[in-house]
């Protein structure tokens, strides 16, 4: 920094330490924000399983079972729900999720239903087709719109406007790490019989009414049910990135500023030298 006055570098200290104030309220905001999203994903899994072991009983326990949800196609048009973030500043959380989503649609006849204002934007910028603009703010978005969509697909796939209906979201694995993943919701697989050895009995369940009104009833409701639990994982994974990304920044800024200081005392020191050198010269004159 030569040729730098210590005034300028002095003003420019200042800035790093309001940059800093700034970096450090917004890591204890996403950590604040954190824990409550954590605490959702544990309190909408029991809703989830019990769903869940519901069809899997149902599709393993009941033969000649079909349904138009299990029935595999020729895929010919694709569905993607996209979960990203509504604002930047977290890491490579939202362009981890889209660039995955990009890849994977490549080549396909795709339309996308984006949650969050990045994907919002992004997809719009790509050109690709959007089922609806209307979850542009995914923090808004509740349980009940979760359902709302997961109705509306399921219509659209039993009508043939889709082949197969996948979900996109940033998976919470720890703190330190989020992966995106992408997961199949339509069509359904069909699990395998359970074995049943010599020794047991096997308890078949009664379903009032038969068991295909009963499947049909709960799919829409147990892909609500996913899509929710993913929303809560995307959210979790935003916080816990964005915290991640703050922390960085925060000792990025204590770096810079020690940097500064100590160029600071450099230039003052020198600054001092000279003055005593003009000094002394002077006398000497």
């Amino acid at each position: 920094m030569a040729g730098v006055s210590t005034k300028e570098i002095k003003n420019r200290i200042r800035s790093m330490e309001s940059t800093k104030q700034i970096t450090k309220a917004m890591e204890m905001v996403a950590a604040s924000k954190l824990r409550r999203a954590q605490a959702q994903i544990l309190s909408s899994r029991p809703y989830f399983e019990i769903l869940y072991s519901t069809i899997q009983d149902i599709t393993r326990n009941n033969k000649d079972f079909s349904s138009p949800y299990l029935k595999q196609r020729e895929v010919k048009k694709v569905m993607y729900i996209v979960i990203a973030g509504d604002r930047g500043l977290a890491g490579g959380y939202n362009s981890n999720i889209l660039k995955m989503v990009m890849s994977e649609i490549q080549g396909k006849d795709a339309t996308v239903l984006p949650i969050g204002k990045k994907a919002v934007d992004y997809f719009r910028s790509k050109g690709i087709p959007s089922l609806a603009d209307s979850y542009a703010e995914a923090a808004d978005v509740s349980i009940g719109d979760c359902f709302s969509i997961s109705k509306q697909l399921s219509k659209a796939f039993l009508d043939g406007q889709f082949d197969e209906i996948h979900v996109a979201y940033t998976k919470f694995v720890s703190v330190l790490s989020q992966v995106p993943a992408t997961m199949k919701l339509l069509p359904l697989e069909k699990p395998e019989a359970e074995p049943v050895s010599d020794g047991q009995r096997r308890c078949d369940t009664i379903y009032e009414h038969d068991p295909e009104e009963v499947f049909a009833a709960i799919v829409p409701e147990y892909l609500g049910g996913i899509l929710y639990g993913a929303l809560c994982e995307s959210r979790a994974a935003e916080q816990a990135a964005r915290r991640s990304a703050m922390d960085s920044a925060t000792q990025n800024a204590d770096e810079m500023i020690a940097d500064l200081s100590l160029k600071f005392n450099r230039a003052r020191q020198a600054a001092i030298t000279q003055e005593i050198t003009e000094i002394v010269a002077g006398a000497e004159a």
